[in-house]
């Protein structure tokens, strides 16, 4: 649409207020509408799964024809925040496993069988892959939203915002394996 995609999903969310707090908090954590290193451009997703709100940022470029991922940005309101420490830890290790499945996990059949087998054969995120993550947790007066898997629906939304931003090419199935 040509627009400032932080803009345009603040303008969509109306009055939810929950929801546009976490958005502006993560761009400022980014630096939202700053001048980028030449072949990096940021991506913006937001979720409200399990009644916890999430706005988070992926920092990526292109390496060989596939997304890299340098950093992630992620504020989440959980409502009442029982455990923050805990919450902290869990969008950090949802971002790495979707990181994982959005950048390489996938099974290929042959004859109704799996053909990996084990994780040499299995690609998963490797420790050197993994970009830093920074979560800053909102906590407010709402009842306690779930937070299991809150930081997994957003990360591969941003990684493909931020390859479109790069190369106009919108990425539709998992794995990202070619830009």
């Amino acid at each position: 649409m040509g627009r400032d995609p932080l803009g345009y999903r603040l303008e969509m969310l109306g009055q939810h207020p929950r929801a546009k707090a976490v958005l502006n908090q993560v761009a400022q954590m980014a630096g939202w509408g700053r001048s980028m290193p030449a072949g990096r451009a940021l991506g913006l997703a937001f979720s409200d799964a399990w009644n916890s709100m999430i706005g988070m940022v992926a920092e990526v470029s292109i390496k060989d024809g596939k997304p890299v991922v340098h950093q992630v940005w992620a504020a989440v309101d959980p409502g009442h925040a029982v455990q923050p420490k805990n919450i902290e830890v869990q969008v950090e290790g949802s971002v790495i496993y979707g990181l994982s499945a959005a950048l390489h996990e996938k099974i290929t059949l042959k004859n109704g069988e799996p053909q990996e087998t084990n994780l040499n054969s299995y690609r998963v995120l490797r420790a050197n892959e993994t970009p830093l993550v920074n979560v800053k947790v909102m906590p407010t007066d709402n009842h306690p939203g779930g937070m299991g898997e809150v930081g997994l629906p957003p990360i591969a939304p941003a990684v493909a915002n931020a390859v479109a931003a790069l190369t106009g090419k919108r990425l539709r199935s998992l794995p990202f394996t070619s830009v």
